[in-house]
């Protein structure tokens, strides 16, 4: 017997313009994950058809998150969530909470070599922030990019 087809329109809602999608990608917490996470969101964002503006911004708000779970945390390993709902693209950052502090946006001096990650983070996103997993163990750092072609908030 043959199952019954499914109809287009199943995990779809109306009126949204872009299919439902998502990627993970788990990382060891070396410097080189920072290339392979920009080549990850590229290549993934590049197979769902984002616009070239939307992955620029999607790859610069990813290298920044995952340097900054690098550099803050003694983590072992990193892992990284695309996700695209209803027009907005949701980047996660996952490391294993061991950072001594909480992502903060910091106001660096001119001639600071550092500091302005969590700054290009807020400029191009809509939203961002930090959260614990549900059993405390890890810290996720999250973004959400407003839909293709609108100003980030």
């Amino acid at each position: 017997m043959t199952p019954p087809s499914l109809p287009q329109s199943v995990g779809r809602p109306p009126g949204d313009a872009y299919p439902r999608r998502a990627g993970v990608l788990v990382l060891p917490a070396a410097p080189a994950s920072v290339g392979m996470a920009r080549r990850y969101v590229r290549e993934s964002l590049g197979e769902w058809g984002a616009s070239q503006e939307w992955c620029d911004n999607a790859v610069l708000v990813t290298s920044e998150l995952v340097t900054n779970a690098l550099t803050h945390t003694a983590s072992e390993r990193i892992v990284c969530r695309l996700r695209i709902a209803d027009g907005l693209l949701h980047i996660e950052v996952e490391d294993q909470n061991r950072g001594w502090t909480l992502p903060e946006r910091r106001q660096p001096e001119p001639d600071d070599q550092g500091g302005r990650g969590l700054l290009l983070v807020g400029v191009l996103s809509s939203d961002w922030g930090v959260r614990d997993s549900a059993d405390g163990s890890r810290r996720i750092v999250w973004a959400v990019l407003p839909p293709e072609g609108a100003e980030p908030a």
